[in-house]
């Protein structure tokens, strides 16, 4: 073989590989598409805990999205619109009809509008996340991730089905309530952590490894339950924080008052 027919041969080859690295994130993409089209199906059929399984699925698979195309250095902006419309499918669309036909088809066309808050607000957070992410801080998030908003829909659905029993007096009420503090914090200017920024290096691995096995442990002995309580926990971890630093901020400005000078007694 000549050495120019070689050397065409292995580029081919590398032209090859670059689009199965790439064809990797997209599958799992594709896996996250199919698992919000189960649930909408689902949700048709009034199957609520398979649409909000199906949902909680969709995240294993949007994570695993990311981290692929991160290891394998096959980010584009062809995925990343994929993965967009992917988004508004199952967090953004299967959620939303979810909590309309699960909790808010009583309200009528009070509910609709719940529901389309709930889809539109997820949509208008992706748009922005979009537009921002060349140059958005890795280490923080704005507003509320649409899959972490989804997360705590799909796993009240299921705290639901196996914990609680909602009545039909409270289901409509409470469920009103989580959906439109779920819009406001997905468009709100409210800082949320990415846990990107974790190092496990030295002795800080040792208690990550700690902590994650004791997280695990947990979810493990009550799924049902420690499922919401990881997602309710994340979606107020950004406004505690918020709190927290205006308080402290707040205290820092005091003014401190200045000692009023002796009062010379008369003589």
């Amino acid at each position: 073989m000549k050495p120019g027919a070689l050397r065409q041969s292995f580029a081919k080859g590398g032209k090859r590989h670059k689009a199965a690295m790439h064809l990797i994130p997209n599958l799992f993409t594709t896996g996250n598409l199919l698992c919000g089209v189960y649930a909408i199906l689902s949700v048709f059929d009034t199957n609520y805990l398979a649409a909000a399984i199906a949902i909680l699925v969709a995240m294993v698979f949007d994570v695993l999205d990311g981290k692929s195309a991160r290891l394998t250095n096959s980010t584009s902006h062809f995925g990343l619109e994929y993965d967009s419309l992917s988004d508004v499918v199952s967090f953004g669309v299967a959620p939303g009809l979810l909590i309309y036909s699960w909790a808010l088809s009583g309200l009528g066309t009070f509910g609709v509008a719940v529901m389309f808050a709930y889809v539109a607000m997820g949509a208008v957070r992706l748009a922005r996340f979009n537009s921002t992410v060349s140059v958005a801080d890795s280490k923080y998030f704005t507003g509320l991730a649409i899959p972490a908003a989804a997360g705590v829909v799909a796993s009240l659905v299921v705290f639901d089905h196996y914990v609680v029993h909602l009545g039909p007096d409270v289901k409509p009420v409470l469920v009103l309530g989580i959906a439109l503090a779920l819009s406001f914090l997905m468009v709100s200017t409210i800082k949320y952590r990415s846990f990107k920024d974790l190092k496990f290096k030295g002795r800080q691995q040792v208690q990550y490894l700690v902590w994650g096995i004791l997280g695990l442990m947990l979810v493990a002995a009550w799924p049902q339950g420690m499922v919401l309580v990881v997602f309710a926990g994340y979606a107020l971890l950004g406004p505690t924080e918020r709190l927290f630093w205006l308080g402290a901020k707040a205290v820092g400005k005091k003014p401190v008052n200045k000692p009023e000078p002796p009062v010379e007694a008369n003589v």
